[in-house]
């Protein structure tokens, strides 16, 4: 229906309106010529439509919807069927409330610990997050709704997030920040990619010709609509001719008139607004809401038990010292903590939702066959004790068997638009938990976070249950893990450190208002910690289990197009369980700064007790290659590499170094300053050295044993010091190129 000649039809004005929002949420309409408008939303973890008095920040009341978890532990189940099974429930609900466009899923890195909006990402890792943002997408996508995958790119903080420039090295965009975007965008094609607010390199995404244009378009292919995070752009002018296609929310009339002076003053190629207007308009085309394609309704109880499952798959067991859980129902159980009966199930913002059903930890016991009692121990308003509470909360504490703590970050320390300014738990909670401590040490510790905290406290308990912000079905998930009804299977998709000191960024992040440098560079997550052998609270890929798993029979098999990686995995444990099988690669070869390791396949595997299963890796060229920056291409040099197979960064348990042979031998060039151990010992070029008359001075090297290592680390030029002529040095070079 719309094609280009289609478009040339139109007015200026016609045009100008339909690259700027109608409001908030909708595209503009152009009833002359029948072309509707379309509506997006937020929703990464949960539709968030608003029924009336929109706004950006999520301020005002949507429509119920169910909370899924969210991505923060959704990340942590490292299941792409789970991440597509939840994208194809959001897009059923999308559907059914008439939303074409649901905005997410947010894929940024996690390189902060501090940055405000990392619930709503998925990893440090962008290997973890292409490949989980791929099936969200491909999920939702498969219901007729179209996505937008955001934030482009490098949005880490959330501080000045609308002018602050971060000033990245090439490689470290290219191999960390811009890695998840590229494979999401040539595997699962999005309908639109969201510009962010901030600057790259010192130049506004939403005007940054280089990144929307020739990497994302002219590079990866990207043929869907580009569109601007809320108010995120400064100049609509300058946004169109980098390839911005549609402003969001616009400015109204104000916005149209703009453009339309832009292109009568020559200030703009209507060319160019041709282009982006015929993109918006196969968006509509493709994802308007027909009456053919409008489903009637959608199941919100069946939604709610598929949160309730997304969550028990993703739950984290970071601790279980003595096997203190699964709980037994013959022990007298204390559930101590706000959270347990008013629990942090969400994040806040955009990505806030009117939840359906939520089920609180408390009920969920309260309804159980278990032996429980309650007692709130602190409040949430506050950081400061509640002694009547605390007291309550001991007396509980002395008479039970167990304690399950329900502790961790309260909404107002934690949510988009800003950053947070510590780690720690709140003073209340750390207080509260210690003092219990002492008068029963079977503690079982439930957190409730967007992001990583600190621990100090972790050696008092013996078991941790990581829930981040686990839904609106955040009670039944949690106690059914508490309880052994189902087995946890969850890994950390973000590394806890020790203490906020050890991350990379401590010191420098947010401390300029205007720029957030990236000194780090690949640094980032476990690629830091692992690399300089940094002790940490739990590793990047740790998660227990009620059963034990054990890896054998590593097979690898190298050609000359990819590297088959086969091993067994066995259940050693007594009950079923699940497994996320983690590779990782070691570059041993390349003679340029590399990470330890880094994670380059990862599989959940399901087995019966005593069974097993032959797990099957496949890695491709890109899986071993580094980004060249002077060559501004991906490089992957041929020689050692070492296989890495493991339950999590820390955690290898089979190993084994092979050759690759998958590159392209580059064709070097011999200079001045060529190191001589590059030089002597090459069969090819004995000849030439003997035809310049350089033996003399080679021989000298490779007979004075004490000095040999010395000698070798010398360049060519500096033969010079033993005897030989410059002229010969230019001959050997002469020969050598010919």
């Amino acid at each position: 229906m719309f094609d280009l000649a289609f478009v040339q039809q139109l007015t200026l004005p016609e045009k100008a309106a339909l690259v700027t929002g109608q409001d908030y949420w909708y595209t503009a309409q152009i009833a002359a010529h029948k072309i509707p408008s379309i509506m997006m939303t937020d929703g990464p973890s949960g539709l968030r439509k608003q029924a009336q008095s929109a706004d950006a920040l999520g301020l005002n009341g949507s429509v119920e919807a169910i909370c899924f978890p969210g991505s923060a532990l959704t990340a942590s189940s490292f299941d792409q069927s789970l991440l597509y099974q939840l994208g194809q429930q959001l897009g059923q609900a999308a559907r059914a409330n008439q939303v074409s466009i649901l905005l997410g899923p947010g894929i940024n890195i996690k390189r902060s610990p501090l940055a405000g909006r990392n619930f709503e990402y998925l990893s440090e890792d962008p290997f973890v997050a292409g490949e989980l943002a791929t099936s969200y997408v491909q999920g939702v996508q498969s219901q007729g709704v179209g996505v937008s995958v955001k934030h482009f790119a490098a949005n880490n903080r959330e501080n000045q997030r609308f002018t602050a420039s971060s000033n990245i090295d090439e490689r470290a965009l290219r191999e960390i920040y811009l890695s998840a975007f590229e494979k999401v965008v040539k595997k699962a094609h999005p309908a639109t990619i969201m510009c962010s607010y901030n600057a790259l390199n010192g130049i506004l995404n939403s005007q940054n010709y280089r990144l929307l244009t020739q990497i994302l378009r002219n590079e990866w292919g990207f043929a869907g609509v580009v569109l601007s995070d809320w108010g995120a752009v400064a100049d609509h002018v300058a946004a169109i001719k980098a390839g911005l296609d549609l402003e969001m929310p616009g400015n109204g009339e104000e916005s149209v008139q703009q453009i339309v002076h832009a292109v009568q003053q020559g200030e703009l190629e209507e060319s160019l607004l041709d282009t982006a207007v015929l993109r918006v308009l196969q968006l509509v085309e493709k994802y308007g809401l027909t009456q053919d394609k409008q489903p009637l309704t959608y199941s919100k109880e069946a939604q709610h038990k598929f949160a309730q499952k997304a969550a028990e798959d993703s739950m984290i067991l970071l601790k279980n010292e003595e096997q203190i859980l699964p709980l037994q129902k013959s022990d007298k159980i204390a559930l101590i903590g706000e959270l347990a009966r008013q629990p942090r199930y969400q994040g806040g913002g955009s990505s806030h939702v009117n939840s359906y059903q939520v089920v609180a930890p408390l009920t969920a016991a309260q309804q159980s066959d278990y032996a429980v009692e309650f007692a709130a121990g602190y409040t949430l308003d506050s950081k400061d004790s509640a002694p009547q509470l605390a007291d309550q909360a001991l007396q509980l504490a002395q008479r039970s068997d167990k304690v399950v703590f329900f502790a961790g970050v309260p909404e107002q320390d934690e949510s988009e638009g800003f950053d947070k300014k510590s780690l720690d738990l709140p003073r209340n909670q750390v207080e509260l938990l210690t003092r219990i401590a002492q008068v029963n040490p079977q503690i079982i510790v439930v957190l409730q976070n967007g992001s990583v905290v600190t621990m100090p406290w972790a050696p008092q308990v013996q078991a941790i249950l990581e829930t981040y912000l686990a839904g609106e079905a955040v009670g039944a998930a949690t106690w059914n893990i508490l309880t052994g009804a189902v087995n946890p299977s969850g890994k950390l998709a973000e590394t806890f450190p020790l203490q906020l000191a050890d991350n990379p960024t401590y010191g420098t992040f947010n401390t300029n208002t205007t720029a957030e440098n990236y000194y780090e560079s690949i640094y980032v997550g476990y690629r830091y910690y692992d690399t300089k052998q940094k002790p940490v609270r739990y590793p990047f890929g740790h998660g227990l289990s009620y059963t034990t798993f054990s890896y054998s029979d590593l097979k690898i098999n190298s050609t000359n197009d990819q590297v088959e990686v086969t091993f067994k995995l066995t259940n050693t444990g007594s009950v079923t369980g699940r497994e996320v099988a983690q590779l990782y690669i070691r570059n041993l070869t390349s003679a340029v700064d590399m990470p330890w390791q880094e994670l380059k396949g990862f599989q959940k595997i399901t087995l019966q007790p005593g069974a097993s299963q032959v797990v099957h890796f496949t890695l491709k060229r890109r899986s071993f290659a580094w980004y060249n920056s002077q060559a501004h291409k991906w490089q992957v040099d041929n020689g050692s590499y070492e296989i890495r197979i493991g339950q999590s960064s820390r955690q290898i348990k089979l190993r084994q170094t092979i050759e690759v042979q998958l590159g392209v031998e580059p064709k070097e060039d011999l200079n001045l300053n060529t190191y001589l151990k590059d030089i002597i010992y090459r069969e090819d070029l004995q000849k030439p050295l003997a035809q310049a008359g350089l033996q003399t001075s080679i021989e000298q090297i490779l007979t004075a044993q004490s000095n040999s290592t010395l000698l070798e680390n010398m360049p060519l030029r500096a033969l010079v010091m033993l005897g030989a002529k410059m002229s010969q040095i230019q001959t050997f070079l002469h020969l050598v190129r010919q």
